[in-house]
């Protein structure tokens, strides 16, 4: 018997779609491709907050979208680095990638064994973690967008959101093991 899919879980199907369009548009010759690209990637991070808002005021909170949501967010965020960093390959713009690449692995590892030992409530996500996100969407989205508005270097802003994006996935990521600490040494 199949279900469904919900209305929350096609706005996340469409944000993964929306990944290989960022790749193709942000390649293209358009005159205009980064700022299009960063269009897109930030109508995608709406989404993101638009299919949980969705799944839970309409009751469309299911396992496919429990598993499928964060899953997207990694995507995008992490194919937007690797463009971001082929294009601009310093070394602060690879670090910084590295460090929120390196992080998502780790604590989607980490969550699904604390899954695995049933205790996956231990490592709910906590405020700075949302935080982190909003700085990093925003990182993202301007650096994807490149071209300064009005004088104001968007690139260079971009740069700072996902410098300090990045410092907050480090603590982020302390304090998620702190938490599983205790089960890591348990097992």
């Amino acid at each position: 018997m199949s279900k469904k899919i919900t209305f929350a879980n096609l706005l996340t199907l469409i944000r993964i779609a929306c990944i290989p369009l960022i790749v193709v548009i942000f390649f293209s010759s358009l005159e205009y491709s980064r700022p299009l690209a960063s269009f897109i990637f930030i109508l995608a991070a709406i989404t993101d907050w638009l299919d949980g808002w969705v799944a839970r005021e309409y009751n469309q909170i299911s396992k496919l979208g429990t598993f499928l949501d964060p899953v997207a967010d990694k995507l995008i965020v992490c194919v937007s680095l690797v463009l971001i960093v082929q294009n601009d390959p310093t070394i602060i713009n690879t670090v910084t990638a590295m460090i929120i690449i390196g992080r998502e692995i780790t604590i989607s590892a980490l969550r699904e064994w604390m899954a695995e030992i049933g205790e996956r409530n231990q490592l709910s996500v906590i405020g700075y973690a949302k935080f982190k996100t909003v700085l990093q969407m925003f990182g993202l989205a301007f650096m994807l967008y490149k071209e300064s508005v009005v004088g104001l270097p968007i690139y260079v802003v971009g740069q700072i959101f996902l410098i300090s994006a990045a410092a907050l996935t480090l603590w982020t990521m302390i304090i998620y093991m702190v938490k599983a600490w205790p089960s890591i040494q348990e097992n």
